[in-house]
């Protein structure tokens, strides 16, 4: 099995930008297929030596910010963007259910793998994989 490129850091961290800054959608909402709220864009997760974005981390739950938790949803499985929504393809449950961030896994080749297969989608390093398109649906 083949193992990820590189290391994937937090955009926050990278001293990286987002090109085109209506691409960058850090602070909007995550909807479900069904448009339901299921929490905030906190972060990109970037792949330096590629200059693409892997994951991104939402938050969800807690109050205030506290208390909430967060997971990561692979570029993959997101099907349209709006100015204030990136919408994914899954059911709230599905999302709710999905490995949960942790700080000392997120670097980790099979922390990655279970979350693309939470989604259904192969990883990023599999054989034959293409980049998705920008999803704009405004």
């Amino acid at each position: 099995m083949e193992e990820p490129a590189g290391t994937l850091t937090p955009l926050s961290e990278s001293g990286q930008t987002i090109a085109d800054p209506a691409q960058d959608v850090r602070g909007r909402d995550v909807v479900d297929s069904d448009g339901e709220s299921v929490g905030t864009v906190a972060d990109l997760l970037v792949d330096p030596d590629q200059g693409t974005v892997r994951f991104l981390r939402v938050e969800h739950g807690g109050l205030l910010g506290f208390g909430a938790s967060s997971s990561f949803v692979p570029v993959e499985a997101v099907t349209r963007v709006t100015d204030e929504q990136v919408v994914v393809g899954s059911g709230r449950d599905r999302i709710a259910g999905a490995p949960r961030y942790d700080p000392d896994l997120a670097d980790q080749h099979d922390y990655y793998e279970q979350v693309y297969g939470h989604y259904g989608y192969p990883p990023f390093w599999a054989p034959g994989y293409i980049y998705p398109g920008f999803p704009i649906g405004r």
